[in-house]
């Protein structure tokens, strides 16, 4: 698991909660149970208006992804492609079947199945890069829903102190009662701007990115598997492989050698 958006998160909490006691502030002023629910529950009800209930189950489910994914580097796929690829090398494709037991991807196990039934080149191709570009659209849904809660909670916060300070007006008789009236107003545009930039948006940011470390993964599968079925060699197949890994992926010398 990869817990960089549940450690900035939690910790990006936690900071700003010590901020508000290290100024004297008492934590439990901000746990106001109404401006809570209005920009959290508006802000998912607006966001579910934009778009589609589909839309809202799918990002439901990627949120637990957000959190927990395990993130696979694309260099993993290099030395289980060239594994196969000298196995097919010496002995067919067909030999491969047997091989596919130890490989945990399924995008890699499905593409080298097709391969291995006699599927044309470019069909395999095109069967694997139009399941790369429909999970790049969920990916993109998902991250989106998310953005377009961050883009609404500061403006449902704006509502909430606006309500707030109406409610503070109607009682300009009790001048006792204001500052804590004022207060409480000014909740909810603190949780509309903080769960925007410290909840929503990484959220939406990390889903995103999520989507194009597995894209990049799949893509550089297809890459492989296309290798593999035109007989090529496998260290050329490790090389071409590798020089498509982002320049922070790529072994040393001494480890390509």
């Amino acid at each position: 698991m990869d817990p960089a958006t549940l450690i900035g998160v939690i910790v990006g909490l936690i900071i700003i909660v010590a901020a508000n006691v290290m100024e004297g502030g008492n934590p439990m002023s901000l746990l106001l149970v109404a401006p809570m629910l209005l920009v959290f529950g508006t802000t998912m009800c607006v966001t579910l208006a934009g778009g589609t209930i589909p839309d809202a189950k799918h990002a439901f489910g990627a949120l637990k992804n957000a959190f927990t994914a395990k993130v696979r580097p694309a260099a993993d796929v290099v030395p289980m492609v060239v594994a196969l690829a000298e196995r097919a090398r010496r002995e067919g494709l067909l030999a491969l079947e047997d091989e596919l037991k130890k490989v945990d991807d399924p995008f890699l196990v499905k593409g080298v199945t097709l391969a291995i039934d006699g599927t044309d080149p470019e069909e395999v191709r095109d069967i694997l890069e139009a399941e790369v570009h429909a999970m790049k659209a969920q990916g993109k849904h998902s991250a989106k829903f998310f953005a377009d809660a961050g883009a609404y909670a500061p403006t449902i916060g704006i509502i909430g102190t606006v309500m707030g300070l109406v409610h503070v007006l109607e009682n300009l008789a009790a001048p006792e009662e204001l500052g804590h009236l004022i207060a409480g107003a000014f909740i909810a545009t603190l949780w509309g701007v903080m769960s925007a930039n410290v909840i929503w948006l990484p959220i939406g940011n990390r889903l995103k990115r999520l989507t194009e470390l597995e894209a990049a993964r799949m893509e550089l599968i297809i890459e492989g598997i296309a290798a593999i079925q035109a007989g090529a060699n496998p260290r050329i197949i490790a090389q071409k492989l590798t020089s498509l890994l982002p320049a922070g992926e790529q072994p040393s010398e001494q480890k390509a050698a």
